[in-house]
């Protein structure tokens, strides 16, 4: 192979290496560690509109924190589809709220900007409630049609197990999208690769042909 052969498959060797590398990075993170979920109701707006894919980071029971907004499987509500609400108290936690008042979280009012029109009540009921341990109360950003933990209140005071949490959704919107550009990088290198490849195999030195008359003058035979 010529020098300039030897170079194009040394490039090849290197662009697809660094390409695998990219692409799978991204898959097996996403595979192993992080999910997505599409909003189909509009109880977490403004924060997720209806059509949004949400990018969810999977954790255990006991990294859920208060205001994660976090993606909960209960089978005896909503039909056993999964949901997203934000995770407002935890167990120990006393949350409180009258008719068109703020919400009150251990007898201290909760700001809450992310919620829709500014309205942290909506037209639920007023209640005052004490989470239980392994437990979490949980609202959607858009009090006025969200059916969250204030319409269950008879049950275990409208709170859902920790344990039912699948995953947290990322603070960091652009972190999937950067993922995805990673990606298409490894993608476009493994195509570069084979390219540089094919041109790598066109610069062999072709093969020396020795004929009779090429005998003759060495004085060979």
């Amino acid at each position: 192979m010529s020098r300039a052969g030897r170079g194009l498959r040394r490039a090849a060797w290197t662009s697809g290496a660094i390409g695998a590398l990219l692409l799978a990075g991204p898959v097996v993170l996403f595979a192993t560690g992080y999910t997505s979920a599409e909003v189909s109701g509009s109880s977490m707006e403004p924060t997720y509109s209806i059509g949004e894919r949400v990018a969810l980071q999977r954790i255990d029971a006991d990294e859920v924190r208060r205001g994660d907004v976090v993606l909960y499987r209960v089978p005896e509500r909503y039909q056993g589809l999964a949901t997203l609400g934000r995770v407002i108290g935890v167990g120990g936690d006393r949350v409180a709220q009258q008719p068109g008042a703020p919400l009150t979280l251990n007898g201290t009012t909760l700001t809450e900007p992310y919620v829709k029109d500014g309205d942290p009540s909506g037209m639920a009921p007023g209640y005052d409630v004490v989470v239980p341990e392994g437990r979490l109360f949980v609202l959607g950003d858009f009090r006025a049609n969200a059916r969250d933990s204030r319409y269950f209140l008879d049950d275990r005071s409208g709170t859902v197990p920790s344990t039912t949490v699948v995953a947290r959704a990322l603070d960091d919107r652009a972190g999937p999208a950067r993922l995805g550009l990673t990606m298409l990088l490894g993608l476009l290198l493994l195509v570069a690769a084979l390219v540089t490849g094919i041109a790598a195999r066109g610069k062999r030195r072709p093969p020396v042909r020795v004929t009779s008359t090429d005998i003759w003058h060495t004085g060979v035979g």
